[in-house]
C-alpha cells in the first residue's frame, strides 16, 4: 500500500471540506448530483472518444498502481542476474534452462529462452529492446487517459456552470428555483477543477513514475542478459549494473 498517495488524497479532500466549514458553509452544499453527472460523465465520454478501447481499459486497470504499486527491488534483480551469470560461466548457457520454466515474468522468460537457445548477443539485445519500447508505448498510452481527463474536467466544469446559469435565467420569475441553478453552476466548476487537480493529474503523474521505474527494471534485465550472453565475468556484470541499483 502506497500510504503517501492515500494520505495525500485524504489531506486534499479534508482541507477543502474543512475550509468550507470554517467559512460557515455546509458540507451538503458541496454535494450536487447534477453537477457530478455533468463533470464526471462528460469527462469520461470525452476521454473515451479520444482513446482506443484497449488503452482506456488498460488505463483504468493501471489506476490501482496509485495505491498498490508494483514492487521493484533492483538489488534483488542484480543478485539474480549475478547468480545466473555465475552458473552460466560454470556450466554454460544450458545451465540456465531450469529457470526458463520457473520464470513467471514473460519478459525475463523470453530473454532466458533466447539465451538457452544460443541466440547471438546482439539479437537478444535488439529483441528485448523492441519489447521494452513496445511496453513503454502501451503503458504511457494507458496512463495518458488520466492526463487527458485532467485537461477536459475543468472545461466540462465550466460547461456545467454555464448550464446552471442558463437554468437560472430561465427561472428568473420563480425565485424558488434560482438557488438550485446557481448551486449547479458553482459546484460544477468545483468538481471540474477539483477532480482535475486532486485526482486525474496526480494519478497520471504517479503512473508515469511507476511506468518509468518498470522500464528501468526491464532495461537492467536486458543489460544483464546481454552481458551473460557475451560470457563476461560476473563481477563485471555486477559493476555494470550497479548504477541501476543506486
Amino acid at each position: 500500500m502506497d500510504k503517501i498517495s492515500l494520505f495525500g488524497l485524504l489531506l486534499g479532500i479534508t482541507a477543502i471540506v474543512l475550509g468550507q466549514v470554517l467559512e460557515g458553509g455546509h458540507i451538503g452544499s458541496l454535494i450536487q448530483l447534477t453537477a457530478f453527472l455533468i463533470v464526471i460523465g462528460g469527462t469520461t465520454g470525452a476521454v473515451m472518444l479520444q482513446s482506443r478501447a484497449e488503452d482506456f481499459i488498460a488505463g483504468v486497470r493501471l489506476a490501482k498502481w496509485v495505491f498498490v504499486p508494483p514492487q521493484h527491488d533492483f538489488r534483488k534483480v542484480l543478485g539474480v542476474l549475478v547468480s545466473w551469470s555465475q552458473q552460466a560461466r560454470r556450466g554454460g548457457l544450458l545451465a540456465l534452462e531450469p529457470y526458463v520454466n520457473a520464470e513467471k515474468d514473460p519478459f525475463v522468460k523470453r530473454g532466458l529462452q533466447m539465451l538457452v537457445d544460443g541466440a547471438e548477443p546482439e539479437v537478444i539485445r535488439r529483441a528485448l529492446e523492441l519489447e521494452v519500447d513496445a511496453y513503454e508505448e502501451r503503458a504511457r498510452a494507458a496512463a495518458k487517459i488520466w492526463e487527458s481527463a485532467g485537461g477536459y474536467a475543468p472545461t466540462i466544469g465550466i460547461l456545467g456552470a454555464v448550464m446552471g446559469l442558463i437554468h437560472v435565467m430561465e427561472n428568473l420569475s420563480d425565485p424558488a428555483k434560482l438557488g438550485a441553478g446557481i448551486a449547479v453552476a458553482f459546484v460544477a466548476t468545483i468538481y471540474g477543477v477539483g477532480s482535475a487537480n486532486l485526482l486525474f493529474l496526480p494519478i497520471s503523474n504517479k503512473l508515469k513514475h511507476h511506468i518509468a521505474t518498470e522500464v528501468r527494471r526491464r532495461e537492467m534485465l536486458l543489460e544483464g542478459l546481454y552481458t551473460i550472453a557475451n560470457g563476461e565475468n560476473p563481477r563485471l556484470l555486477e559493476s555494470k549494473l550497479a548504477g541501476f541499483v543506486h
